[in-house]
């Protein structure tokens, strides 16, 4: 089957993907806008292990939306383009891994090692086998594609509201935290 055939079948679910990962990326600005100006210790180190890889596993799965939508002339060149996503992801990964080890002002625990590390690595894992199938058994490959897709967007989905919850609730309530004056009782109306 031509790649347009294939890739034709496709062609709304990755629209759909797509969009929802370029709207995501503009909520992980909003969810940094309230990091600065929360009370949380702020450090780049530890926005590089917990903020910026939202952002990248977004575009990630927005670019990928982008290739498999291309009009490729045979197949080939979308799982090259797709297995180097992979590869590079599972690379980037590892790094954000051993960022979150080293961080000084946020000690992880087990559930951002899932949602930070393992998710994500098992994202890119699917997608860089995805893309060696993709030539040959394109219908599963494709699938793999879409499984990948949906991981990550719901992992940055996650991992952005548990940074929001993270500064409104434990921050928020800290007594190192700046007072906040309560809103009238007509604030709501």
């Amino acid at each position: 089957m031509p790649a347009h055939e294939v890739l034709t079948l496709w062609e709304a679910f990755f629209i759909i993907v797509g969009s929802s990962a370029g709207a995501l990326t503009g909520l992980q600005f909003v969810v940094m806008a309230l990091v600065s100006e929360s009370a949380v210790p702020k450090d780049s180190h530890t926005i590089d292990a917990f903020g910026t890889p939202t952002i990248v596993h977004f575009c990630a799965v927005l670019l990928i939306s982008a290739v498999l939508s291309a009009p490729w002339p045979d197949i080939l060149g979308a799982a090259i383009t797709t297995g180097v996503v992979g590869a590079a992801g599972i690379v980037y990964s590892l790094i954000v891994v051993r960022r979150a080890r080293t961080t000084m002002t946020y000690k992880p625990e087990m559930e951002d090692w899932i949602w930070h590390g393992a998710l994500p690595l098992i994202g890119y894992t699917t997608l860089l086998v995805s893309a060696v199938m993709l030539p040959t058994s394109h219908v599963p490959a494709l699938f793999g594609v879409g499984v990948f897709s949906l991981l990550l967007l719901f992992v940055g989905i996650h991992n952005a509201w548990d940074t929001v919850t993270y500064v409104t609730v434990v921050i928020g309530a800290s007594p190192t935290s700046t007072e906040r004056t309560p809103a009238p009782p007509d604030a709501g109306t």
